[in-house]
């Protein structure tokens, strides 16, 4: 019964047409893969931690297996620093850790062919935006997924879900070193 109305409530928030993502919290350790899911539990994109690698290197994948885009860490930068590369080794996104701020977090990703990126909120709990400028283009939250260890990303009409779902993994990867 409240599962309707709050599904209700979030496509009034977002608008129809949102496209909703299911992702593991603690998402890849490396050496791990990781399906995303869509919101009917297909799965949908892969995400590989490459092993036996100096840097971090998550390799993102459709269904069948194809590269669609590879996620690295920049070694001897002195800002936490991740680029996303398609499968020709060209950047497509630098997402780097802003300023840290007494309440939210702040990252930033710079987008090659588009416009930049605003990462903000509480990224260590999996409850921020992603936009540009002032208009939103995705947000994740655990509040929408019941299921353990995971957490939602809901991606606007119109925004890359590629890009935003490996934002978010870079993201994911560089807010807890540990793994």
């Amino acid at each position: 019964m409240f599962r309707g109305r709050r599904q209700e409530r979030r496509e009034e928030r977002s608008g129809a047409g949102a496209t909703h993502y299911q992702m593991r919290q603690q998402l890849v350790s490396i050496g791990d893969d990781y399906w995303i899911q869509n919101d009917r539990g297909e799965r949908v994109f892969k995400v590989d931690g490459k092993a036996l690698r100096v840097r971090k290197t998550l390799v993102f994948e459709d269904d069948r297996g194809h590269e669609l885009v590879r996620i690295q860490q920049r070694m001897l930068r002195v800002k936490d620093t991740m680029e996303i590369e398609d499968r020709d080794g060209r950047r497509v996104a630098l997402i780097q850790k802003a300023l840290v701020t007494p309440l939210r977090e702040r990252w930033t990703v710079k987008v090659e062919d588009g416009p930049d990126l605003a990462v903000q909120g509480n990224i260590l709990d999996h409850e921020y935006t992603i936009g540009e400028g002032r208009d939103r283009v995705a947000e994740v939250s655990k509040r929408w997924v019941r299921v353990a260890d995971t957490y939602g990303v809901e991606v606007d009409p119109g925004a890359n879900d590629v890009l935003i779902l490996a934002v978010t993994a870079a993201i994911d990867t560089m807010a807890h070193p540990a793994r």
